[in-house]
């Protein structure tokens, strides 16, 4: 679905992070609907680094590009040398999705420096070329605050992801508020699932999880006692709320979710519709902090960006399916 009337004929797009789970879903989703845009992807790519838990710490992955027919470049934005790479282009839209979202590690140096320093050279790069920026953000801001997640009513960040967000929030306020005219806008993504979220290994989305559990073992295991409440969103919303942000009638910072709390016996509930009847297993949780309930206030986002999420958790999933049954015989 085309979610403005803009063909952005001609227009410069880049896309950092554009191999991973989000910024590949942006590429194609700008091939196949405004393919008169030059749409280039920046992405380190996966190599075989690991942080110090055993995660990736490169999640890009080729396979999420399968189709893509824009240019793409290899590079870091933590890399001076790679960023100047990018001042050869003068881009009209920066979408910014590269940083390093694995909310258990505990390396708050590598992650202040990936989220945030980054951060502001990219914003220094609008300033130079006067691009729009639209940036990832996260609910992780809001740490366990009262549900629903209001922007400005409670963010306690409890881990340093979640930190390094609010960070990036306050920089682009600051950003915007010595620069009126730049077009900022950041965009809180609640619980994200869907296709290309695979490579992103033990990060990816429960959904995806839980339905390979399912489909291998014929059995699940979740925390005690799977009634944890999360604004789980469907990508094609995620994709909707980008694309409208390139004409929000108001720089700043907004919510995407669905709008809607649902448990993890939710999403169980909704997998048995489609992969027939498996067994639960309910353990302990072995983090030391856990989102118990997240939900987005979606009526600012709704008022400036004109995003109306159109995928209930069970649309999702049933939409989703295909593909985790796909990963599944495929042994990916």
């Amino acid at each position: 679905m085309q979610y403005i009337n803009n063909t952005l004929e001609g227009k410069h797009i880049l896309i950092t992070g554009g191999a991973g789970f989000i910024g590949s879903n942006l590429a194609l989703y700008l091939q196949k609907y405004h393919p008169k845009a030059k749409v280039v992807v920046f992405d380190c790519f996966r190599n075989e680094e690991i942080f110090s838990n055993g995660n990736l710490k490169s999640l890009g992955h080729f396979k999420n590009l399968l189709g893509f027919n824009g240019e793409v470049i290899v590079g870091d934005i933590n890399n001076k040398e790679d960023l100047k790479r990018l001042e050869e282009n003068r881009f009209d839209y920066i979408f910014h999705q590269a940083a390093i979202s694995d909310t258990t590690i505990s390396d708050q140096e590598a992650v202040l420096r990936s989220n945030v320093n980054a951060f502001k050279d990219l914003l220094q790069l609008c300033l130079k070329m006067d691009s729009k920026m639209i940036y990832a953000s996260s609910a992780g801001v809001y740490g366990n605050t009262p549900a629903p997640n209001s922007i400005g009513s409670g963010e306690i960040p409890e881990n340093i992801y979640g930190f390094s967000k609010l960070m990036m929030d306050n920089l682009a306020n600051k950003y915007l508020q010595d620069n009126p005219c730049l077009h900022i806008v950041g965009l809180r993504y609640f619980n994200v699932y869907g296709e290309n979220e695979f490579y992103k290994g033990k990060t990816a989305s429960m959904i995806l999880q839980l339905g390979l559990q399912a489909l291998k073992n014929k059995k699940v295991r979740l925390f005690k006692m799977g009634e944890q409440k999360r604004d789980f969103v469907y990508i094609e919303d995620v994709i909707q709320a980008n694309i409208k942000a390139m004409e929000a009638k108001k720089s700043g910072v907004y919510n995407v979710g669905s709008g809607n709390a649902r448990s993890y016996n939710d999403i169980v509930d909704s997998l048995k519709q489609n992969l027939g009847e498996f067994e639960v297993e309910y353990f302990d949780n072995p983090y030391a902090f856990f989102q118990t309930h997240t939900q987005a206030s979606l009526t600012l986002t709704k008022e400036f960006l004109g995003y109306e999420p159109r995928f209930s958790l069970e649309v999702g999933i049933k939409k989703y399916i295909e593909q985790i049954q796909e990963i599944h015989l495929k042994g990916w």
